[in-house]
């Protein structure tokens, strides 16, 4: 890759990430749009890109750094002394319930889920999947609120994310390990998952980005080393990294107030009709 696409595809990576769009789908999907003429199935293609995660996951790290401070107090006293006894405890061990599922499926079908990075028209089937599931769980989010009642006060009497069961959790994660599909949005199944466990929008955002830094720091550890050796071009991968940061730190301040009144609808249409022109343009 060149300079110039290197930290295109940095700024791509860090505005879509958090956005349900799914930032690895666009990845795949954008640059055989512009006939870019290096070769995803490089075995370094896949590294850069955690390492561009590796971004968003600091940029989510600076902006919840106060949560995650006490978070990771709460894990070390509920793992301790074996048992859970306050909220921030509980929001801790449900952090993890809901991070083992995708780590573990991502780890068992490493390959196999690689091997899709190299075909941008599963990335883009996989993209209009991911909008009809946005819209989805929207209908049936919908379906359980009251008719005609105020939007705010219904917001009010959903269930915050330390209010979870683990077993809600779990299907959470579950869901996420649907993110590891090129085109399927991480934030978008997590999100959805949050909803339809009752959460409120607001919530389910935070739940999302929260549980986006275990994650993606797990695939750092696996992916990035392999960069080690390999002639990577190390100064442009790192700022391509910091522009993803960048990004990824105005779209959460963004996403964060868009969701105290938004829904995932506008963009489950997008993924849709995204996803659908790219399957044009790529016949």
């Amino acid at each position: 890759m060149s300079l110039a696409q290197t930290l295109f595809l940095g700024l791509l990576q860090g505005a879509s990430e958090l956005f349900p769009v799914s930032s690895l789908g666009h990845a795949v999907i954008v640059p055989s749009l512009l006939r870019w003429t290096f070769k995803q199935s490089d075995p370094r293609y896949v590294p850069f890109l955690t390492l561009l995660h590796l971004g968003t996951a600091s940029a989510l790290l600076f902006l919840y750094r106060r949560d995650w401070w006490v978070i990771s107090r709460a894990f070390i006293r509920s793992a301790v002394r074996g048992q859970i006894r306050d909220a921030d405890e509980r929001t801790a061990m449900l952090l993890v319930a809901a991070t083992v599922p995708a780590g573990a499926v991502g780890f068992v079908l490493e390959h196999p889920l690689k091997a899709l990075f190299a075909s941008p028209r599963a990335a883009a089937a996989f993209l209009i999947l991911n909008g009809f599931m946005l819209l989805g769980a929207e209908l049936l989010r919908r379906r359980s609120e009251r008719a005609g009642a105020d939007r705010a006060a219904q917001e009010a009497d959903y269930k915050a994310a330390g209010q979870l069961t683990f077993r809600a959790a779990v299907v959470v994660g579950l869901a996420q390990a649907l993110a590891l599909l090129p085109g399927m949005s991480r934030s978008g199944v997590t999100m959805s998952g949050g909803l339809l466990a009752g959460l409120r929008h607001q919530e389910a955002a935070r739940f999302s980005f929260l549980l986006a830094t275990p994650i993606i720091a797990a695939a750092g550890l696996l992916e990035v080393p392999q960069l080690v050796g390999s002639r990577a071009p190390w100064g442009s991968y790192l700022a391509a990294a910091l522009l993803a940061a960048l990004a990824a730190y105005l779209s959460a301040r963004f996403l964060i107030r868009y969701f105290r009144s938004g829904r995932l609808d506008p963009y489950g249409w997008y993924s849709i009709l995204a996803g659908a022109v790219a399957l044009v343009l790529l016949r």
